[in-house]
């Protein structure tokens, strides 16, 4: 009855000397996890994440489903009840998602250079409203599609949590994000549905029944700092950079690093901030980057 008291991490990575000895504690206390997948199906994934992404390529995971994962507690199968940012990180993995499957793309530069955070979000209008196959990607899709005046990325991001003042904009809200995402991982086999009694209420919970799935997440997002670190951030896999950059905002890039040594957390540590010390305008503008993805990047660096 008591599990909900337990506080999750408040912030990504340590500010402080006690917030860095916690850190320390529940790394060492965490259950040791056998953190080896196979080399086969690392080597699908990664051979599945080369090159442009497509629609077809994901009965997988989508990114809001792999940072869901990273802040689902395994057993009693529900984030953080002190964590309020995955709201509006998942959403930014909605416009990233779309953006890396070529749905949506920010507005032309024009004669003069302008910040990506002032660039409106545009539907590719080659791609039509042919479905995505994710029914929660369809719906943010279809907002972009059918609002009447174009919004910049960190706009969307707020409209699609429903942030805002304006009545006529409450439409865009998208509700019980986390609960429906849940669900597609229990249809996906990766996660179940159960019912937990508290003091006060009864609540669904879902805790992880495919925990090799989950791993390879893990490993995916501690071998891109360690292993298989690039100094270059374009040079990481597209879907790896949004990935830590979408659980680093969603306040739960902690979550993965639990079981590292002290030498590999704190060297995992320093690549995240080196990642977050970056322009995104800058990065933005190199050959091969995705706008989108910098775009939401640089409206959660602010």
């Amino acid at each position: 009855a008591n599990s909900h008291t337990t506080a999750g991490p408040s912030h990504v990575y340590p500010t402080h000397a006690m917030a860095q000895r916690a850190a320390l504690t529940r790394r060492h206390n965490a259950p040791k996890e056998t953190r080896e997948a196979s080399a086969d199906a690392a080597d699908a994934e990664d051979r599945d994440e080369e090159g442009e992404d497509s629609d077809a390529k994901f009965a997988r995971l989508t990114l809001m489903e792999e940072v869901l994962l990273l802040g689902i507690k395994d057993r009693e199968g529900y984030t953080s009840f002190w964590n309020d940012c995955i709201s509006s990180g998942l959403r930014g993995c909605m416009l990233i998602e779309l953006g890396l499957r070529n749905r949506v793309e920010l507005e032309k530069n024009g004669m003069r250079k302008r910040s990506l955070s002032t660039r409106k979000l545009l539907v590719k209008e080659a791609k039509g409203d042919r479905p995505t196959g994710d029914v929660l990607l369809d719906e943010a899709f279809k907002h972009v599609m059918t609002t009447d005046t174009p919004e910049c990325v960190q706009d969307w991001i707020e409209l699609l949590s429903g942030e805002t003042w304006n009545p006529l904009k409450l439409k865009f809200h998208m509700r019980n994000v986390r609960e429906r995402l849940a669900k597609g991982l229990v249809e996906k086999g990766v996660l179940t549905t159960e019912k937990q009694n508290f003091l006060l209420f009864d609540m669904t919970t879902h805790p992880v029944t495919d925990p090799a799935a989950k791993e390879r997440i893990v490993k995916k997002v501690q071998d891109s700092v360690l292993s298989k670190w690039q100094n270059d951030p374009n040079r990481l896999d597209k879907r790896v950079l949004a990935l830590l950059y979408m659980a680093h905002a969603s306040d739960v890039l902690e979550n993965a690093f639990a079981p590292l040594s002290d030498d590999d957390y704190e060297l995992a540590m320093k690549r995240v901030r080196e990642l977050l010390d970056v322009d995104p305008d800058v990065e933005a503008s190199k050959p091969g980057a995705n706008e989108v993805l910098w775009a939401v990047v640089s409206a959660f660096l602010k």
